[in-house]
This record gives C-alpha cells, sequence and structure tokens, in this order.
C-alpha cells in the first residue's frame, strides 16, 4: 500500500512539472528568470532558490510560494533571512546551471537547489543530471555559499530502471559531497487534491505552506552551522 501511494504521489509531480515546461530563458537584470527579492528583511542572510515552477510558486502570488514563507516562518522563529525566488518553469538541471553564475553575483549565503525533475520528464541521461548537481554544488560553495539539496522522484511509468537511477542521484550527490539533503521537496502533498490547484497537479497555497514548515527544520540547521 505504501509503495502504492507513493507511485501515486510521484505521478502527480511529474503531471504538475510536465505541465508547465517550457524553454528556460535567460537571466538579464528586469526579465523572466532573474532572482527577484521575496519579503526581504534589512539583516540577516542572502538564501537563493534555484528552482523550477515549483519553487516558482506556479498560478500563485510569489508571496504564497514556499521561499517566501520560509523566510516568514524563520523571521517568526527569530532566524530572518532574504529570500531570492529563481524559479523558472520548465527549467532543467542544465538551464539552473546555466543562470547560477549570475545568481551567484547576489552573493547568497546559501542556495537552496530544487531542479532536475524536469530532466527526468524528458527522459535526459541521468549522468548528465548528475554532473550538473555536482557542478551547482561546488560552484555555489566555491562562492562561499551554503547548499541545501531538494530531491525529486519519477513515477513509474518511467520504467523502474531509469526511476531508480534517476532517484538515486540526490543521495549519491548529497552523501560524497556532504551537502544538506531533503529526500523529496513534495512530501506530504503530491498527490492530495487539497492541497493542489484547481489542475489537480501544482500545489496550491496550503500545498506551499506545507512544503515551507517541512523545510523549516533542515534550513535552520545549514544556517546555524
Amino acid at each position: 500500500m505504501r509503495h502504492r501511494v507513493r507511485a501515486i504521489a510521484t505521478l502527480f509531480v511529474a503531471a504538475a512539472l510536465a505541465a508547465c515546461q517550457q524553454a528556460t530563458p535567460e537571466p538579464p537584470s528586469g526579465q523572466a528568470g532573474s532572482p527577484r527579492a521575496a519579503r526581504t528583511t534589512p539583516q540577516g542572510p542572502v538564501v537563493a532558490f534555484l528552482g523550477d515552477s515549483l519553487t516558482a510558486g506556479y498560478d500563485l502570488p510569489e508571496a504564497q510560494a514556499f521561499p517566501a514563507l520560509l523566510g516568514e516562518r524563520l523571521a517568526e522563529d527569530g532566524i530572518p533571512i532574504r529570500v531570492i525566488n529563481a524559479g523558472v518553469s520548465g527549467d532543467t538541471s542544465a538551464g539552473g546551471l546555466r543562470r547560477l553564475d549570475w545568481l551567484l553575483t547576489q552573493h547568497p549565503d546559501a542556495v537552496v537547489v530544487e531542479l532536475g525533475a524536469n530532466d527526468g520528464l524528458r527522459g535526459q541521461p541521468v549522468t548528465q543530471l548528475e554532473e550538473n548537481l555536482r557542478e551547482v554544488v561546488e560552484k555555489a560553495r566555491a562562492a562561499g555559499a551554503k547548499v541545501l539539496l531538494l530531491g525529486m522522484r519519477l513515477p513509474p511509468s518511467y520504467g523502474p530502471l531509469y526511476v531508480r537511477q534517476f532517484e538515486a542521484v540526490y543521495p549519491r550527490v548529497a552523501n560524497e559531497l556532504k551537502v544538506a539533503f531533503v529526500p523529496f521537496l513534495l512530501e506530504g502533498v503530491a498527490g492530495r487534491a487539497e492541497l493542489t490547484l484547481q489542475d489537480g497537479m501544482h500545489p496550491n497555497a496550503a500545498g506551499h505552506r506545507i512544503v515551507a514548515k517541512n523545510l523549516v527544520p533542515p534550513l535552520r540547521r545549514l544556517l546555524e552551522r
């Protein structure tokens, strides 16, 4: 039963991301894809969120997406942060890597990496996904930023071998590079109709609140190191 629920949940995640796949824009200042400060505070570390539609908060005001909500929750706990939401719908790990150098010019103290689901949905080689994620982590660290890696899953319809190889990338990168890690971004949200938009796929405001709640402990630990 547990495996069946997990399969349903990952299927919803795949559908949600597939629905908003699009070409990743380049990030010159002031255009789509550029980092956007959300609910910033005059003090505290800068935390950049590099991801796709799940980070961007598809079909929701940016203030209701989990990066902004995380900023609010941490501020309530006495840990104010300045949030940069660099989520772009349809982005792949390659797209995120292309945008990273520019994002790092914002001098983030921490980078939360949510990339790779679109790679899997397009059937791209997992070796390339792993190479991109490693480069993202290493570049962010070289720039002086701490990193939190968020894992993703695929539905079983992509084949057991590919799914296993894909899902193994995230813990392997986290373990070998000693990076903070969350196994599944949408734990407790994916596949639950009451936590999705009317399309039944993307997390709604309530879903993003749960994601933010789940991410408070690992992000707090990262910032307090």
